[in-house]
């Protein structure tokens, strides 16, 4: 069984995304931050993160940062809803951080698993 961190700071898309997921045959391992996230990450082993990236405490593209240099073969989607800037310029700048694909917000729930999908194999 494939293990998927999911880290956004909106209790609604995270518990979304879970349900989405577990169904499917993925342990999911949930963080409302950066900081978190990166906790869960010393002690758990996971196949794949999917991070948000506008978020409060650590940000998605810190968080992107920190994990590439803990854990540099990670394998990460990023997801924007966009904020000041629209969602694509938040994604393009964690494509260039090394992310394995992007999400935008809203998202159809069949992208999202076909996404991760692609991203595992």
């Amino acid at each position: 069984m494939k293990k998927i961190l999911v880290v956004d700071d909106d209790d609604l898309i995270r518990d979304l995304i879970y349900e989405i997921l577990e169904p499917n045959g993925y342990q999911i391992l949930l963080a409302d931050n950066g900081n978190k996230a990166l906790e869960i990450l010393d002690r758990e082993e996971v196949d794949l993160i999917i991070t948000d990236i506008i978020m409060p405490d650590k940000e998605g593209i810190e968080t992107i940062i920190d994990i590439k240099k803990k854990l540099p073969q990670a394998k990460i989607i990023a997801m924007s809803g966009g904020g000041q800037l629209d969602a694509n310029s938040y994604l393009s700048i964690a494509k260039k951080l090394g992310v394995k694909a992007t999400i935008t917000k809203p998202f159809d729930p069949a992208k999202l698993i076909r996404t991760i999908e692609e991203v595992l194999q």
